[in-house]
């Protein structure tokens, strides 16, 4: 097990900062065409494992990273907005609780405007820790915004190759989707470093990526509302609504075929959740869903009377926009910008059934091995 150690010792010992910015994007080619990069069949590192199931739309066999276990590192990036040595304590705390230790990216405490860094740089800490064999996942320190930036800086190639954690959520919902599909890499829509890690998100997150024994999650609320019944099964993938709204158009736009879509939002007004839904509905992406599992959706409701008149309610909405689409619809899952929070891999298999308000998954999201 690894020792507590106090906040400063840890990062003398785990900083970057003082050091400079390594000067190693020389080396590294950048990938600008992502989606027609063929993939060897040889590349995976030990400790990942593959199966038959394809990654969405490019036909690669989808690879299950190494679960955490004692003697493991993670790495905390920052991709998109800045965040604190002082906003990731709980996570390290919690880290070494687990055995596990931290590593911190260069670019925590740094800020640039509203991100942490420049495109370049924050691209650079995230693949920096891709590559360094040393440390087994990565997490992102906190959203905002950014990540779309860098997304043609990645090499989606090294990233199948090294198959690691990878968790945020928030604006990180466009990196999870992008390495998912574009590398077949199982991602982790799940708690930020700078969360707040309370019992029923610890539980969840230890349950899905502690690899002594993964266990499929599943989960049941009465509370929840069911917008339509009925049973899926599909490919679980998702995350903020905004955030899958602006990537379509592009190569790094959601594959929803035959998959189990979650959605989630924040201070968004009841008419706005209406156009980005609109706009999945007009793009044939919630039609070719076989289930949709909807989030809390945080501070969504209206907050007076909508841009014309009175304000149809969230659940207004999401009748109108999804029951008739003709597919299982719950509302009201724990994910995304909520105190308690599922995580939710991305790429696995699940089962929704909206008329018993359970969502389960069908398959670990982690490989197998002995430790926590």
């Amino acid at each position: 097990m690894v020792t507590a150690t106090p906040l400063r010792t840890f990062v003398d010992h785990h900083m970057w900062g003082g050091r400079g910015v390594p000067d190693n994007m020389k080396r590294r080619r950048f990938i600008q065409t992502l989606a027609t990069l063929p993939v060897a069949a040889s590349v995976l590192k030990a400790g990942t494992s593959t199966d038959s199931v394809e990654a969405s739309g490019i036909g690669r066999t989808r690879i299950l990273p190494k679960g955490l276990h004692p003697g493991s590192t993670i790495g905390i990036v920052c991709p998109a907005s800045a965040a604190t040595v002082a906003d990731v304590k709980d996570f390290v705390n919690l880290c070494t609780a687990w055995g596990v230790k931290v590593k911190l990216g260069r670019n925590i405490s740094r800020r640039n405007g509203y991100l942490s860094a420049p495109d370049k740089e924050r691209a650079a800490e995230f693949m920096d820790f891709i590559e360094d064999p040393t440390v087994d996942a990565v997490v992102c320190a906190r959203g905002g915004y950014g990540v779309m930036r860098i997304l043609p800086m990645l090499d989606f190639s090294a990233i199948r190759e090294a198959g690691k954690i990878i968790m945020g959520f928030s604006d990180i919902t466009a990196l999870l989707i992008a390495v998912q599909q574009l590398s077949g890499v199982v991602t982790f829509h799940g708690p930020v470093a700078s969360s707040t890690f309370n019992p029923f998100t610890v539980s969840s997150l230890k349950t899905v990526v502690v690899s002594s024994d993964p266990t499929p999650l599943s989960f049941t609320d009465k509370r929840l509302t069911t917008i339509r019944s009925g049973l899926a099964h599909g490919r679980l993938t998702g995350g903020n609504l905004a955030m899958i709204v602006s990537t379509l158009g592009t190569k790094y736009e959601i594959d929803t075929t035959d998959a189990i879509l979650f959605l989630e939002e924040i201070n968004e007004e009841p008419y706005r959740v209406d156009r980005m839904l609109t706009q999945l509905w007009l793009a044939g992406k919630l039609q070719s869903c076989k289930g949709i599992a909807l989030g809390n959706f945080r501070d969504c409701e209206a907050k007076g009377t909508s841009i014309t008149g009175p304000s149809f309610t969230l659940e207004q909405v999401f009748e109108q926009r999804i029951a008739s689409i003709g597919i299982p619809a719950i509302y009201g899952l724990p994910v995304g910008h909520v105190k308690d929070k599922l995580t939710m891999p991305l790429g696995v298999r699940a089962e929704l059934d909206a008329t018993n308000k359970h969502l389960r998954l069908l398959e670990p999201a982690v490989a197998a091995r002995s430790g926590l």
